[in-house]
């Protein structure tokens, strides 16, 4: 594929940009530690690989052609991302000694992550509409596509981690309670943004 460079270009700026799982790893890097965020970033990137694959099968189409296929998982993902921003925004910041009775296991921030790209219907529109760009007809399909598939859940991982990075750095300036409450209330209203967004827009 001679455009696997600009393909790898387009998905770099894809992940960029900023959306619910990027708000929600640099959330769990700042509230939970880095290798909760990581959890997180790992169900991201598989909810990632899943949905390409989707994309290539008889699934993806219907999602793509049924309204009422794709306003159900839009309603759902709409529905867990207020769901988030609404734990969010009523969370307590528990002291010291309460955050280790409380703490969230790694399981958990990897079932998050993954739900809140696998509940994005607008993720198999994006691949069906970007992948057959940089297939090359001449060769064979399944190669290309698990490539193309792969490398993007790898940037994925790679971006995410990054933002994790940066985003642990800011944690050790935001750790009195006052600040995380604060953090919470963003973080929250920033999730139900997303998800009143989602359930308005159309295809």
């Amino acid at each position: 594929m001679e455009n696997y460079l600009i393909y790898i270009g387009v998905a770099i700026a894809t992940i960029l940009l900023p959306g619910p799982a990027v708000m929600l790893t640099i959330s769990n890097s700042i509230q939970r530690g880095f290798s909760k965020s990581l959890a997180g970033v790992l169900g991201i990137a598989l909810a990632i690989l899943l949905v390409a694959f989707v994309s290539a099968t008889s699934l993806g189409i219907v999602l793509a052609s049924s309204a009422l296929a794709f306003s159900a998982i839009k309603t759902a993902g709409a529905v867990y991302l207020i769901y988030l921003g609404i734990k969010m925004l009523l969370k307590k910041v528990p002291s010291e000694t309460e955050i280790k009775k409380q703490e969230t296991s790694h399981i958990k921030c990897f079932i998050e992550g993954f739900l809140v790209s696998v509940s994005n219907p607008k993720a198999v529109i994006f691949f069906m509409s970007i992948f057959p760009q940089f297939i090359d007809l001449s060769k064979e399909y399944a190669p290309q596509f698990f490539l193309l598939a792969t490398t993007f859940s790898v940037l994925v991982i790679v971006i995410h981690s990054i933002y994790a990075v940066f985003a642990s750095f800011v944690r050790t300036k935001l750790s009195s309670r006052k600040s995380n409450s604060i953090l919470n209330k963003i973080s929250g209203g920033i999730f139900v943004s997303f998800g009143v967004g989602l359930a308005s827009s159309s295809k």
